[in-house]
C-alpha cells in the first residue's frame, strides 16, 4: 500500500490512542498551565532576585581595611632602617563611607521599582500562557468537531457512492458521470486529512502549555460573550501598563540618583600606628568630604539625561495605551463581524444546504435528479457544516483572545 494512503491513518492512530492523562475542561487545561509553564517559573524567579535585592539596596557600602608603612626612610642615614626614624610606623586602619541620604533612598527606590516591572513581567507572561493555552484547547476542540461533522457526512453518502457503479452498468448514468463522484470523495478526504493535521497540531500546541503528554480535551468552550464597557474601564488595570508604570517609578529614581550626586559624600577613617617602642605608637582620625565643585559639566548633564529617560517613559506609556485602545476597539470590530457571518452560516447557509440535500435525495428517489446532484448537494452539505463550525470557532477564539488580551483580571 502506498504510503500516502497509510500516512493519514498514522496520525488519526496517534490522536485516537488512549492518554495517559484524563481528557482536560477548558478551565482544567488553563490551570494545569498556570502551574506547568516555564515561562512563569522563570518569571518567579526573576521577582524572587528583584525582591532579594531590595533588601541590600540603599545600605551602607563595607567598612574598608587600610594596612600600610608611613614614612619609610629611602635616602639620608636612616634609609633603609625601620624603626631607626621616629615617625617610621606600620599602620592598620579602618575607613567608613557614607554616601548622601538622598543617593541611599533613591537606590532603594530604584530597587523597589524593580520588583515593580519583575511582578509586571510575571502577569503578562502569565496571560500569555493562559492565551496560548486556551487558543490551543479552542483548536482542539473545534478540530475534532468538524472531524465529527464530516464523518457524519461521509456516512450518509456513502451508500450513494456505492451505488454510482451501479447506475453507470444498468444504463441509467453515463460513464463519465461515475469519474465526478470519485473526484468529490478525494476533495472531502483531502479536507479529513487536514482536520486531523489541525487536530494534532493543535494537540501539540496543547501539550507544550500544560505538559501532558498526549492532552485531550472535554466539556464545552466557554460562552463567546463579551462586556465592552467593562473591557474599556478594565484597561487602565493592564500589566503592559503596569509594566510602563514601575519603568516610570524606576526612571524617576535614576532621575533622583543623578541629583543626590550633586550633594556631598563623605567618609570617617580611623588609623594605629606602631613605631620603634622609644618613640611611642599613634592614632590618626579623619573626615573625608567630596566636593562636587564641577556641577555643570559633570552631574548637570547626568541630570538632564535621566529626566529626558523618564519623559521618554511617560510618552511610551500613552504610546501603549494608545495602542491598547486601538487593539480593543479593532478586535471588537471583528468579534462583531464573525459573530454575524456565523449566525448567517447557522440560521441560513446551512439550513438551506440541509433542505437542498433532502430535495435532491427525493428528487432523485422520484427519477427527476441524477445521482452527480445528489452528491454535489451532500457535498455542498458538508462544506456548509464545516463553514458554520469554522466560523464558530472564529466567534470563539475572538472573544477568547479579547478577553485573555484586555480584561483586567486575566492574569
Amino acid at each position: 500500500m502506498s504510503p500516502r494512503f497509510w500516512a493519514p491513518g498514522l496520525v488519526l492512530l496517534a490522536l485516537a490512542r488512549p492518554a495517559l492523562a484524563e481528557p482536560l475542561t477548558y478551565d482544567q487545561a488553563l490551570a494545569r498551565a498556570a502551574t506547568s509553564a516555564p515561562t512563569l517559573g522563570a518569571a518567579d524567579l526573576r521577582i524572587q532576585a528583584a525582591r532579594s535585592a531590595t533588601r541590600a539596596a540603599g545600605a551602607l557600602p563595607d567598612p574598608q581595611l587600610k594596612l600600610g608603612v608611613d614614612n619609610y626612610p629611602i635616602s639620608g642615614p636612616m634609609a633603609g632602617r625601620f624603626g631607626a626614624d621616629q615617625m617610621t610606623m606600620a599602620t592598620v586602619g579602618v575607613m567608613q563611607e557614607f554616601p548622601n541620604g538622598a543617593q541611599r533612598r533613591a537606590e532603594a527606590a530604584s530597587a523597589r521599582a524593580e520588583v515593580g516591572m519583575a511582578e509586571a513581567q510575571r502577569a503578562m507572561s502569565a496571560r500569555e500562557v493562559r492565551l496560548a493555552t486556551a487558543l490551543a484547547w479552542l483548536d482542539l476542540y473545534y478540530a475534532q468537531t468538524r472531524l465529527a461533522a464530516l464523518d457524519a457526512v461521509l456516512v450518509e453518502i456513502e451508500p450513494l457512492w456505492k451505488s454510482s457503479p451501479a447506475g453507470v452498468a444498468a444504463g441509467a448514468a453515463r460513464p463519465a458521470m461515475a469519474l465526478a463522484p470519485i473526484r468529490q470523495r478525494a476533495a472531502l478526504q483531502d479536507q479529513r486529512d487536514e482536520l486531523a493535521a489541525a487536530a494534532g497540531r493543535a494537540q501539540a500546541e496543547l501539550a507544550r502549555w500544560t505538559g501532558d503528554a498526549t492532552p485531550t480535551v472535554a466539556g464545552a468552550p466557554p460562552t463567546p460573550a463579551l462586556d465592552p464597557a467593562t473591557l474599556r474601564a478594565g484597561l487602565e488595570a493592564h500589566p503592559n501598563l503596569r509594566a510602563y508604570a514601575s519603568a516610570r517609578s524606576k526612571a524617576q529614581s535614576e532621575v533622583e540618583l543623578a541629583r543626590a550626586a550633586k550633594r556631598p559624600d563623605w567618609a570617617v577613617e580611623a588609623s594605629y600606628g606602631r613605631r620603634d617602642p622609644m618613640f611611642g605608637d599613634m592614632v590618626s582620625a579623619g573626615v573625608t568630604v567630596r566636593l562636587p565643585l564641577f556641577a555643570s559639566r559633570r552631574q548637570d548633564p547626568l541630570i538632564a539625561a535621566r529626566t529626558a529617560d523618564a519623559a521618554r517613559v511617560d510618552v511610551e506609556t500613552e504610546v501603549a495605551r494608545r495602542a491598547l485602545r486601538a487593539g480593543l476597539e479593532a478586535d471588537l470590530a471583528d468579534h462583531l463581524m464573525h459573530h454575524e457571518q456565523w449566525m448567517r452560516a447557522h440560521d441560513v447557509v446551512l439550513p438551506a444546504a440541509r433542505q437542498q440535500a433532502d430535495l435532491e435525495t427525493a428528487s432523485y428517489g422520484a427519477g427527476r435528479a441524477g445521482l452527480s446532484d445528489v452528491l454535489q448537494a451532500f457535498t455542498d452539505l458538508a462544506e456548509a457544516r464545516l463553514t458554520t463550525l469554522e466560523r464558530e470557532a472564529a466567534v470563539a477564539r475572538d472573544a477568547v483572545r479579547i478577553t485573555l488580551t484586555y480584561g483586567a483580571d486575566a492574569s
